[in-house]
């Protein structure tokens, strides 16, 4: 609320995600520069929101490559992101108590996304709980790599890596099963999805209204 009446974007029409589908946000030199005091403060502050709310981590991520040289299609980003915060005022992340002790993490990569430097944006998840940990990965090729010795010849630059996920795989401390990319709850870490998807993976990691009577 205090972002939404510092910007006088109380009033303002509401977004039902953080960021627009197949953005094409880069560092525009030709673009219309925007007001960069004002917006490295705002987005400072997005940032520090992020740490509790992390249904706008991805977008941050990527807005924060251009908090130091903003163009108005940067500030419009931002602005949407003001417009989704407004919609999702009481959401947050429910830590609730639970007896379970099973540890399942999502971990996804989008490899080179970025349209400025082609670097590559990955997150995952964890969920805390019971005894052997599963670890979901829509990529078929790494969980081929994860569990087939034949093919560490083609990946010498991470073999350590495999050897240690193997090893922990055998002695089941880690099952990796594949997941199907609209079940991945990490997309929404590493790329811009639709509004089904968003929040979907929302609801399914618990973030919702925290206010809501139990």
């Amino acid at each position: 609320m205090d972002l939404l009446t510092e910007t006088g974007m109380l009033g303002c029409k509401l977004a039902d995600t953080p960021i627009k589908m197949n953005h094409k946000l880069c560092e525009d030199i030709d673009q219309e520069p925007t007001n960069k005091e004002q917006n490295l403060h705002l987005v400072r502050r997005l940032i520090y929101l992020a740490h509790t709310r992390p249904d706008i981590a991805y977008v941050m991520s990527v807005i924060s490559q251009f908090m130091h040289s903003p163009s108005i299609s940067h500030r419009n980003a931002v602005d949407q992101i003001l417009r989704y915060l407004k919609s999702a005022l009481r959401k947050g992340l429910m830590l609730s108590k639970n007896g379970d002790l099973e540890v399942v993490g999502y971990t996804d990569a989008n490899w080179a996304s970025s349209i400025t430097d082609k670097r590559s944006t990955s997150g995952y998840f964890t969920f805390m709980g019971e005894k052997q940990m599963e670890l979901h990965c829509d990529n078929k090729l790494a969980n081929n790599i994860a569990h087939n010795s034949v093919q560490h010849d083609q990946t010498k630059h991470v073999e350590v890596d495999r050897h240690f996920i193997k090893e922990k795989i055998e002695k089941k401390i880690i099952c990796q099963p594949f997941v199907k990319s609209e079940d991945q709850l990490a997309d929404i870490l590493t790329k811009a999805v639709c509004g089904r998807v968003f929040h979907d993976s929302l609801t399914k990691l618990g973030i919702g209204d925290i206010y809501a009577q139990t």
